[in-house]
């Protein structure tokens, strides 16, 4: 089934950001958008008004008095002011007409969120490839390095989707952390995860497991190990929760066990989280598909 277009081109790697009209006392559509993201001065929603980058659904442009109508969704270029570009690259491992196999940098989101925008994989990806259709068939977090994917034709993006959510795609990671003698290797860590009370967070709580992961030991160097990490399920943060609950916190891990201040980023202590190996059978070509990251993890 054909994807119908968005009423606003890429601009710079970047899609037009959505937001739906909801019912509402706003006279206008101007005033809906000022209220909705007071975060924004109320000058640059002007700018862009005017500029003709703000539509409707339907392509027709929103100007500063164009009265107030439920239901329909807005189409507008996110921007932000300032943006520091990360030092780091990301490496193209596979391309065909349907797939796009890439080893991301520590400290790069996949897609854009919060103060990321253009230093994201998504969009450096579309303006390198010149590929406006990319989408990521599965994510990782911003500190994690190592194989992502991502789709291109919308037409068959659904068939990768469900690799991933009906498990049978195999994922390999590796991890720096410290050496635990104590316990019986290999094993199997399974846990009920759910949110904490801070948002950046998960734990594990009483309850029917619902994560996963086998982990082995690969190589110890004094305190520390070199463990792969086999999830079989895939939850937010849950390689990272399962190490720290097992009392091996990731080396350089900012989120557990306790938060710490994320203000700023040191390029120089990355987590040492590494998505190292990812295979499957590709559901469009029947191939099989292995992809491996050309990172590595070192034990110092």
């Amino acid at each position: 089934m054909a994807t119908k277009p968005l009423p606003l081109p890429t601009r710079d790697g970047v899609g037009p950001s959505c937001v739906a009209v909801p019912a509402g006392p706003w006279p206008t559509l101007a005033q809906f958008l000022r209220q909705q993201f007071p975060a924004i001065d109320p000058a640059i929603w002007a700018a862009r008004i005017e500029a003709g980058e703000v539509v409707d659904e339907h392509g027709v442009p929103v100007t500063l008095q164009r009265a107030f109508q439920p239901g329909i969704r807005l189409y507008y270029y996110r921007s932000l002011p300032a943006e520091t570009a990360l030092p780091f690259d990301e490496v193209v491992l596979f391309q065909d007409e349907h797939l796009v196999a890439v080893d991301k940098p520590h400290f790069m989101p996949v897609t854009p969120g919060g103060r990321y925008l253009q230093q994201t994989l998504l969009v450096r990806l579309k303006r390198k490839l010149g590929i406006d259709t990319l989408a990521p068939i599965h994510r990782l977090d911003r500190e994690t390095a190592g194989v992502v994917l991502f789709s291109i034709q919308p037409s068959t993006r659904g068939a990768y989707q469900g690799v991933f959510s009906q498990r049978t795609a195999t994922k390999h990671y590796e991890a720096i952390a410290p050496w635990r003698p104590d316990l019986a290797w290999p094993l199997t860590r399974q846990s009920r995860l759910e949110e904490d009370e801070h948002f950046m967070q998960m734990r594990e709580v009483p309850g029917e497991p619902n994560t996963s992961t086998h982990i082995e030991v690969l190589k110890v160097q004094g305190d520390l190990a070199l463990y792969r990490l086999s999830p079989i399920t895939g939850r937010k943060h849950q390689l990272r929760v399962h190490c720290a609950a097992l009392g091996m916190p990731i080396v350089n891990d900012l989120i557990y066990p306790r938060l710490r201040a994320q203000d700023s980023d040191d390029h120089a202590r990355p987590l040492q989280l590494l998505a190292k190996h990812l295979e499957f059978t590709d559901p469009i070509t029947g191939q099989h598909r292995h992809f491996t990251s050309q990172q590595t993890l070192r034990l110092e």
